[in-house]
């Protein structure tokens, strides 16, 4: 017997709904990231492919072990302790000792997200906490850049790559400046087109600037995060940096320098759109964007260092809750919050 539908059918919100898992929108992100790998293979050889796999294995075995027990398979099933190892990983210096991209992950993973509570309630990006850790704990090696190639060294391996614990690495590498440190210390701009294409040593994952604003609108498109983050991030950065530009073009670098070199462009795309650590409402997302902007190019110009894309997303990680209470659209009836 078929019962007929009620003449008033009462729902709760949200009334329109997506298809979008977890799992999916963990491989979504992924496949962004492939063009990322792919580069970074291609300019470092063989050190990228183990410093991936290093980073990639410590978060996955920490996710593994210390999820609650008999959720560790499930847990890794959802994909995000493989993207923060592959996003750890493309943070990294082709030439940092393996055990040290395998502690990054473990941090990353531990410290960045189980003692949160697990998936979905970590207040900062787990990859970024492992790598900020690896950054204090390990500075000279973190700021230590080995040149990048091509095809014809693809089996050398860079720096301290296969370096024991705790000690140094035997093979000395040919190491050389990133365009920041070159811009800050040097006062020596990088063609932009250099910067582009990803002729230039850095971290991993941050040379090529066309392919990660190709992965950029792949997730653009198929709406993987709030279009307005990356805006903000990018608006705010080059009006900061174009305002310097203009009081003083022999010392501070152009707006485009700016957006194209260092990490902005990836932790732009693939760390600020965290939506598990960036504000949910439309204003939140400017706001959240355009501090990162700004912070970026005030440390990078004022600060020690000549890069400041992790320290300006994680601070306005810890920012984030504040924006969503105070661009909290007010109930209906009720008068102003106090």
């Amino acid at each position: 017997m078929k019962v007929s539908d009620p003449a008033l059918l009462l729902r709760t919100a949200p009334f329109l709904r997506r298809n979008l898992t977890t799992p999916a929108l963990m491989r979504d992100v992924i496949y962004a990231l492939v063009p990322v790998i792919g580069a970074s293979i291609w300019f470092f050889g063989v050190s990228a492919i183990l410093v991936i796999v290093a980073a990639t294995a410590g978060a996955m075995l920490t996710e593994w072990r210390f999820t609650p027990e008999g959720k560790g398979g499930a847990a890794l099933a959802d994909g995000s302790a493989l993207l923060t190892g592959l996003l750890l990983a493309l943070t990294l210096p082709p030439g940092i000792p393996l055990w040290m991209a395998f502690l990054g992950g473990v941090i990353g993973i531990g410290l960045g997200k189980l003692v949160w509570g697990g998936l979905g309630h970590n207040l900062f990006n787990p990859a970024l906490v492992g790598r900020a850790f690896l950054q204090a704990a390990f500075p000279t090696v973190l700021t230590t850049w080995a040149l990048h190639g091509g095809p014809s060294d693809f089996l050398a391996v860079r720096g301290a790559n296969l370096a024991f614990p705790l000690l140094q690495g035997g093979v000395d590498a040919v190491t050389t400046a990133t365009p920041l440190s070159m811009m800050k210390f040097d006062h020596n701009a990088v063609p932009a087109a250099a910067l582009f294409l990803g002729n230039t040593a850095g971290s991993l994952g941050e040379t090529s600037g066309v392919l990660i604003l190709l992965s950029g609108i792949y997730l653009t498109v198929r709406r993987m995060f709030d279009w307005r983050i990356p805006a903000g991030v990018l608006l705010a950065a080059a009006i900061f940096s174009g305002i310097l530009f203009l009081v003083a073009p022999d010392r501070y670098p152009t707006p485009l320098f700016t957006i194209l070199s260092g990490g902005l462009l990836f932790g732009t795309v693939f760390m600020a759109t965290d939506p598990v650590t960036s504000p949910l409402s439309p204003r939140g997302a400017w706001i959240f964007g355009a501090g990162i902007g700004f912070l970026v190019v005030l440390i990078r110009v004022f600060g020690g260092l000549p890069e400041g894309v992790m320290y300006a997303i994680l601070l306005m990680n810890g920012a984030t809750p504040l924006i969503e209470r105070a661009v909290q659209p007010r109930p209906f009836g009720r008068g102003k919050h106090r």
